[in-house]
């Protein structure tokens, strides 16, 4: 989508030629591919980021390296050097926290020139090394698999895909979970090792692992790969892409383009949306690797493909904090009022897209591209890291009451914990662009930045993002023209800005519009202060599919309201506001620092807001539901009537089970296998995966009794069996067939399974090998009457 047409373009570089040293203009002038300084040349200054950063240094210390390297070496038949860690690490993806572990250490050296995180990636690299030489044949992996309750080395799938057997699963290949993403992390850190701490060594060991999966590749089909491919594969095409970019070896580029799962990217490539319900951050790392391909390759579908999923998930799947997906998957799109909820925007995802914004706007800079990555870079990314433990959030959940839940340092190794490793390693790598001899400025982050091929030295200061004024002075200029330099300067007016303002030297210019840039071009001199002031306003933000649901910000900052501390429940219904113009109602406590409270249209009491990102020990409400004083009157009368059907429901009940919560479960003896208690929009429920089941003792009585089970109306291809004593009594499928609702399914109970008993065994069970069951969220045993209500 281009900004300005060839004909304004020509029109703008003719004023260019002719106008005076000092000009500012609307538009950014015609530019070619964009990159960033690189990351060692920008030092952070004091800052939410650069906390963010020395605590994540502080955590990335404490880990042992000969910990995560445990797998790795008796793989190799080696003596472990030092004990496994717990968590994912203790599982069959176990080696994938090292990969990212590898990537944050180097990019915590370029970011900071810490000493120590180069040492341990030399040593962990020269590790890699002595285990792939004791296998002999490139193959270095710290991944295992289980067959039955046997857990093995995770080599042991590769003989079995060249077979012809091949068990792809979602997100289990033969056992193994994940194994390809696994590699994909462990290529990255090698790339990284070389690229951030001239680790040569690194890049011959990725040559030698690509040399074994190529193998392994070589043997199957064309449709074998497809097999393989569906299950999550990380960016492997990525992998290959970027060893054919180092190598230059065609060998490479094939096995990159043969690992194209063309089942989610072919459609992308045809700009067909076909996302919904599908595992999100499943394909984002495909994207991205196509992205990489297209820089490589030039082919167009490729870059269709990238542009078009990178519009397509930041217009309709995303959240005010720019995260996407609930329950890790993509839902129907523009249906996001529909899935607030507290298992929103996996932080692995945002990570990724971020990652992806960068390939694209190197492409064709264009300023709204920075607009979604400042959004969700500081009100996702910034909100996924606690800094005074340096521990991260899987899942950072915007439903009213909910609360984060952050990683402990030795026993989750989540991918959320080695994506944030990473994130929070790199806070200066796209605050400063270059593109020709312009110098733009996408991120308003307080740093010092080296512009190499001018001899520039810049340093920024700013309270940016609450702080309305940013401040840029060029330091030196190592200029032969006696410390001037001709270049331009492009500053990114964000498009939530109204009236900015921009002066150099204290003498005001005419910024450009909002969403786009001020581009300044003159002969700079050493001392010369570039001064940006960014009005922030209070405003709503609505869901895309729905006007009375809203979210509130200052400036790039989204505001929440304070529900008390994470460590309380919150048992209040989600609170709305009652007001024409809900701004109106905001009364400001310290604007400054974005803090504001409600003045008589808070419901059911007037609320605290503070940002978001910062609440990481507390209980927030991100979305409101809006109305006016008619429509609240009308909301509580439907609320009433609710709680009367559901008293009247409950003075009939004879036996209530609260699945997945822990005291009803030991008081109805509940038993499983391969069963998981889960929470979703508040509700606690439990379900039953491959060969699995839940089981347990429910209260009876003499007469008719029907079971009536609680599910979600969005699960799909669920298809399960439920039993009463050992004797079905339905199979139950759910297909999405109540999108949007919790809804009760009812099920008369035959009478001679209750006859003469007072307590009988409730059993659900996939309803064959390749299905799951529910989640159910509750089961009751009822008697019916006139007012019984089966859905």
């Amino acid at each position: 989508m281009d900004l300005i047409d060839r004909r304004m373009l020509l029109a703008m570089a003719g004023v260019a030629a002719s106008a005076p040293s000092l000009l500012s203009a609307a538009p950014l002038a015609p530019l070619g591919r964009a990159s960033p300084l690189p990351l060692s040349d920008v030092r952070l200054l004091d800052s939410p980021w650069l906390e963010a950063v020395e605590a994540n240094r502080r955590y990335l210390h404490v880990l042992e390296p000969d910990r995560l390297l445990h797998n790795f070496r008796t793989s190799a038949g080696l003596p472990a050097k030092g004990a496994v860690y717990g968590g994912w690490e203790s599982d069959t993806i176990a080696g994938h926290t090292l990969g990212h572990y590898l990537t944050a250490l180097s990019l915590m050296y370029a970011q900071t020139g810490d000493a120590e995180c180069k040492r341990r990636v030399d040593y962990i690299v020269g590790e890699l090394a002595v285990v792939q030489a004791a296998h002999g044949d490139g193959y270095v992996a710290g991944f295992t698999r289980k067959r039955g309750d046997i857990v093995e080395d995770g080599k042991a799938i590769f003989p079995e895909l060249i077979a012809g057997d091949i068990r792809s699963m979602g997100f289990d290949l033969n056992g193994c979970w994940v194994p390809l993403y696994n590699w994909h992390k462990l290529f990255a850190g090698l790339f990284d090792a070389q690229a951030y701490c001239d680790n040569q060594q690194a890049l011959k060991v990725a040559v030698a692992l690509g040399g074994y999966i190529d193998a392994v590749f070589a043997k199957l089909s064309d449709a074998q790969v497809q097999t393989v491919l569906d299950c999550e594969h990380g960016g492997i095409n990525e992998s290959f892409a970027e060893l054919y970019a180092r190598t230059r070896d065609p060998r490479w580029l094939a096995l990159a383009e043969r690992l194209h799962h063309a089942k989610v990217l072919d459609p992308l490539s045809q700009r067909r949306d076909a996302l919904s319900w599908i595992h999100a951050n499943t394909q984002i790392p495909k994207v991205i690797g196509l992205a990489r391909l297209h820089e490589l390759t030039g082919k167009a579908d490729q870059a269709v493909a990238a542009h078009f999923f990178w519009e397509t998930v930041t217009r309709d799947y995303s959240y005010v904090i720019g995260g996407n997906a609930d329950r890790e998957y993509f839902t129907a799109p523009r249906t996001i009022s529909r899935h607030i909820t507290e298992q929103t925007c996996e932080s692995c995802n945002t990570y990724n897209m971020l990652k992806l914004t960068r390939h694209l706007y190197g492409w064709q800079p264009r300023a709204a591209m920075f607009d979604y990555y400042e959004r969700a870079h500081i009100n996702h990314i910034l909100a996924h890291q606690d800094p005074s433990t340096g521990m991260f959030a899987y899942m950072v959940p915007l439903m009213s009451g909910s609360a984060r839940r952050f990683s402990r340092p030795f026993d989750d190794f989540w991918c959320c914990v080695g994506s944030g490793m990473e994130s929070h390693a790199k806070h200066g790598d796209s605050i400063w662009w270059r593109s020709g001899d312009t110098l733009l400025v996408n991120l308003y982050i307080p740093s010092t930045a080296r512009w190499a091929e001018q001899g520039a030295r810049f340093r920024m200061e700013t309270a940016y993002p609450f702080g309305e004024r940013v401040e840029i002075v060029v330091e030196d200029l190592d200029s032969p023209m006696d410390g001037k330099g001709e270049f331009g300067l492009a500053l990114r007016i964000p498009g939530w800005c109204q009236g900015a303002r921009v002066s150099v030297n204290g003498e005001a210019m005419s910024a450009g519009p909002a969403g786009d840039y001020t581009v300044l071009r003159r002969t700079w001199r050493k001392g010369d202060r570039i001064t940006l002031d960014l009005p922030m306003r209070l405003r709503t933000e609505a869901t895309v599919d729905d006007s009375t649901v809203l979210a509130v910000l200052k400036g790039p900052v989204v505001l929440a309201a304070d529900l008390g501390p994470s460590s309380q429940p919150y048992d209040g219904p989600a609170p709305a506001l009652v007001a024409r113009d809900p701004l109106t109602g905001f009364v400001p406590v310290e604007p400054a620092l974005g803090k504001y409270r409600t003045q008589g249209i808070g419901k059911p009491a007037d609320l605290s807001f503070a940002p978001f990102y910062q609440q990481r020990d507390r209980r927030t409400a991100v979305y409101f539901a809006t109305f006016d004083e008619a429509g609240w009157k009308q909301q509580q009368v439907a609320y009433a009537a609710e709680q009367a059907r559901l008293q009247d429901l409950a003075r009939r009940s004879v036996d209530v089970m609260h699945l997945g919560e822990m005291q009803a479960e030991r008081d109805h003896g509940l038993t499983a296998k391969n069963s998981y208690a889960v929470t979703y929009r508040g509700r606690h429920g439990r379900d039953a995966r491959t060969f699995g089941f839940f089981e347990y003792k429910a209260a009876v009585k003499p007469g008719p009794l029907i079971l009536q089970a609680t599910y979600w109306g969005e699960e799909r291809n669920k298809r399960f069996d439920i039993l009463i004593d050992g004797v079905r009594i339905a199979t139950q499928a759910l297909t999405g067939q109540h999108p949007g609702d919790f809804f009760d399914v009812d099920y008369p109970i035959p009478s001679e399974l209750t006859r003469g008993k007072d307590g009988v065994t409730v059993r659900f069970q996939p309803a064959d090998d390749a299905t799951r069951c529910g989640p159910v969220f509750g089961v009751r045993v009822y008697a019916p009457s006139g007012s019984s209500r089966t859905t």
